[in-house]
């Protein structure tokens, strides 16, 4: 089958894991030797190279010609910083701890992030580049001990997730009810 190709938007996406040193390569760029500029950061070295790219350097990545020349614009994003990141975790109307804070709700107990902890979260996920698809990672592999104790603890009034829990260093703080009848008065309320 035959496609017309002349007016369909090409969109491509990605992190092309070894472009770089393709497009150091043409360019002469070193970081080793006497004439070499040292950088900082990796990163920014990294970045900084993917604005000289070229269809050609698309090409000797591995992509056909025919499919580079349908590219006719190429932009390069940088990483998102630990603010980005903490933004994504609380501001969307469907931010993940909005979700679990609904979960828990669910099951009559008030969550709670501090502002700690969600840094504590920006930071890990900065700290293992998985940038904002690690937030749910990071979150769920803590948050999954806690929603399973849970259910099997009592009078749970209030959880509060705290940037030392993320760090693995202590456990969430939990607030419970004092009498049993104050838990039954919260759920009939």
């Amino acid at each position: 089958i035959k496609i017309d190709t002349t007016n369909i938007l090409f969109i491509c996406g990605g992190a092309f894991v070894g472009l770089d040193k393709i497009i150091s390569e043409r360019t002469g760029a070193t970081s080793l030797g006497f004439g070499a500029s040292v950088k900082k950061q990796e990163v920014e070295e990294s970045l900084n190279k993917f604005e000289n790219i070229q269809p050609q350097d698309l090409i000797k990545y591995g992509m056909i010609p025919e499919f580079v020349g349908r590219l006719p614009i190429v932009a390069t994003l940088d990483s998102l910083d630990e603010h980005a990141l903490e933004r994504i975790l609380v501001e969307p109307k469907n931010a993940i701890t909005k979700q679990y804070i609904q979960l828990f709700k669910m099951d009559g107990i008030d969550l709670s992030f501090e502002p700690e902890a969600i840094t504590a979260v920006a930071q890990k996920a900065i700290e293992l580049k998985t940038g904002a698809r690690g937030l749910r990672t990071i979150l769920e592999e803590r948050m999954l001990d806690v929603m399973y104790s849970c259910h099997f603890e009592e009078n749970i009034k209030q959880i509060t997730i705290t940037a030392d829990f993320i760090n693995k260093k202590s456990k969430a703080k939990i607030i419970k009810f004092r009498d049993t009848k104050l838990k039954e008065k919260k759920k009939t309320a």
